[in-house]
């Protein structure tokens, strides 16, 4: 790593220096020194009965200095694969050398995860979109002013891991502020093919923890309702990888994916949305290359005696498709990006050498 990549925006870097000493992790109620680490259940609300809501955090602290790095999942209740990834990290890897903090949330959204669904019960309110939170806001801000002064704030960089919605699916990409450089390195650390650039809405949790000065991306990772073990092992690897960035794991390498594409907003993409009901045939899964003109997917009545086939009006990268095989007019189909020509022709290798090794 040059020293130029070592060093934020401010010039500043993130790794300790030789010198500087491990320090504890505090938050409200509680301290986790150098060397120490606790699973903790801390109250963010309470039910109608005035039982505490309490968030599952693990702290790992390690006896060396370096960055604290947060990692967070389940903002949507129902979204799945980032639980397992947080759930892994905190208590299936060795962190004997460590060097700095980790604090995992594996489940952001508890009254949401227990109810199995999207948002926070009852208002219907996303967690995901009311961070940084206020303590004397609505249930929502309440929860996310508590997750977002004890547990993010405190931090040096964050990865906030999601799935699609209910009824899709995503290819495993990152979505950071690429013209923030601190954030863009975090973004690249973790190797992803696909990295989407944009700063996000107001009151999502990167953005806001970003604009708190504690660069963070999200990563986004096939549907809710299950766990995807491919994508999980490929987080988990990205994951590693900036932990090798930032020096929290000196011993591993920054990996590379083999080909990137950043698609910003002078690339072409758009969600290719259904003009007719009925039951959809997907000819294409998430992440295939597909070129323009060709039949991405087709729409018939029960039937079978009408169908509307949809057609790539570009040749792109899938990055979203639909699960759920039910649509009615203007339903979301497949979101579709744009690829330049040298990742297009890398992406083209790299089937060719897919397709030549099963066979």
């Amino acid at each position: 790593m040059t020293d130029d990549a070592a060093a934020d925006d401010e010039g500043q870097s993130l790794l300790p220096g030789p010198e500087d000493e491990p320090e504890p992790f505090t938050y409200d109620g509680g301290r986790v020194d150098p060397g120490e680490t606790q699973n903790v259940r801390y109250g963010v609300s309470e039910t109608y009965l005035g039982e505490p809501v309490r968030l599952p955090v693990t702290i790992v602290n390690g006896e060396r200095a370096g960055p604290t790095m947060f990692l967070s999942a389940a903002a949507h209740g129902d979204e799945l694969n980032g639980i397992e990834v947080v759930r892994e990290v905190a208590h299936e890897w060795d962190h004997t050398d460590l060097a700095g903090t980790l604090v995992c949330l594996p489940v952001l959204n508890v009254p949401g995860f227990i109810a199995q669904q999207r948002y926070l019960p009852i208002y219907d309110r996303d967690l995901n979109r009311s961070f940084p939170g206020d303590p004397e806001g609505t249930s929502a801000k309440r929860i996310a002013n508590r997750i977002h002064r004890n547990f993010l704030e405190p931090c040096d960089l964050g990865l906030d891991f999601h799935t699609s919605t209910r009824g899709r699916t995503n290819t495993l990409h990152v979505r950071a502020d690429m013209e923030h450089q601190r954030v863009a390195r975090v973004a690249n650390a973790f190797a992803s093919n696909v990295i989407i650039a944009g700063e996000g809405p107001s009151g999502a949790l990167r953005r806001e923890a970003t604009e708190a000065g504690v660069p963070t991306i999200t990563v986004e990772m096939g549907e809710a309702h299950r766990f995807q073990r491919d994508l999980i092992d490929r987080a988990l690897a990205g994951t590693l990888s900036v932990m090798a960035e930032f020096g929290l794991r000196d011993e591993e390498a920054v990996a590379w994916p083999g080909w990137r594409t950043v698609v910003d907003g002078s690339a072409e993409k758009t969600w290719l949305r259904a003009d007719a009901g009925g039951l959809v045939e997907m000819h294409h899964e998430r992440g295939s290359l597909v070129y323009e003109g060709d039949t991405v997917c087709t729409i018939t009545n029960p039937f079978k005696t009408d169908s509307a086939v949809v057609k790539a009006p570009f040749t792109g990268l899938l990055v979203g498709v639909l699960e759920n095989p039910l649509v009615y007019p203007g339903n979301p189909l497949c979101h579709l990006v744009e690829l330049d020509g040298r990742t297009r022709r890398a992406l083209e290798r790299e089937g060719e050498r897919t397709s030549g090794g099963s066979a």
